[in-house]
């Protein structure tokens, strides 16, 4: 083989090597409800992380407990494996991975680190806290809040607001309470297995309690803790207060860690 064509194939067999080494975006690991910039991800809770070639394909876990490796693809932050929920590639907008932020990270300065196919990222920076809540919301981060009646399941929105669901408003003052989806609420007691339902039948709490408010008026919170069948998901239940203003898209807040969740998540609310 001559020389030249040589270097050309070895050239060319580096920069393929080097395109499919996934590379984390600088600050691109996010609370995967609120897609909040620049606030630190909780241990625990559900991230999202975003870069290019992190994936080659759309995958997504099926089976609890989640797997640590989904679609050829493997995340660890601080060398702890995290479990994976999904992997998608995207060339146009980029790669996104979905994970758990195992509770076994330490608060504090971490490190993530994205395997895919053997290749690894290089170590990317993150800043773990105590808590960083978010809502989950049905058009990811903003609009309708995923928060639904205890007593039917209904989402608290306006008489056919979201296609194909049954919703009405939450009510003020009713006692079967409001129950909101989030993460990022933190440590739970008894603490939780990662990447786990919950088996054991206990509630499990959240060490610290948030503060909830609708529409600027604090409501009364009756629950805060580990969502028993989703892994990364916190439930908080509440009692919408007196004195809350009514309408089809009220702000919906959380308030934890010194964060404040953005009031661009909402509900419905009537008296």
């Amino acid at each position: 083989m001559k020389p030249v064509l040589t270097a050309i194939l070895i050239f060319a067999g580096a920069v393929t090597a080097f395109a499919q080494t996934p590379v984390v975006a600088s600050g691109g690991v996010l609370n995967a409800a609120s897609f909040a910039l620049n606030q630190g991800v909780a241990p625990g809770s559900l991230v999202s992380i975003f870069g290019t070639n992190l994936a080659t394909s759309l995958a997504a876990a099926d089976t609890i407990p989640l797997s640590l490796s989904l679609g050829n693809v493997s995340v660890t932050f601080d060398n702890i494996p995290a479990p994976m929920l999904f992997v998608n590639h995207d060339p146009v907008n980029g790669d996104q991975i979905n994970a758990q932020l195992p509770y076994e990270v330490t608060p504090g300065n971490a490190q993530v680190v994205v395997t895919r196919g053997g290749n690894a990222s290089a170590p990317s920076p993150l800043n773990v806290i105590s808590a960083e809540p978010g809502i989950f919301a049905v058009n990811f981060g903003v609009g309708q809040a995923i928060a639904y009646g205890n007593s039917d399941g209904q989402l608290a929105a306006a008489p056919g607001a979201v296609a194909g669901l049954t919703t009405h408003p939450a009510a003020i003052g009713d006692p079967s309470t409001l129950a909101i989806l989030a993460t990022g609420l933190g440590a739970v007691s008894p603490p939780v297995t990662t990447g786990s339902a919950v088996t054991d039948g206990q509630i499990h709490r959240t060490v610290v309690n948030p503060t909830v408010m609708v529409g600027g008026v604090q409501a009364q919170l009756v629950f805060s803790g580990a969502q028993p069948q989703f892994p990364g998901v916190y439930q908080i239940n509440i009692i919408i207060a007196p004195g809350t203003p009514t309408g089809d898209k009220i702000p919906l807040q959380i308030v934890m860690n010194g964060i404040t969740t953005t009031d661009q998540v909402t509900i419905a609310v009537t008296n």
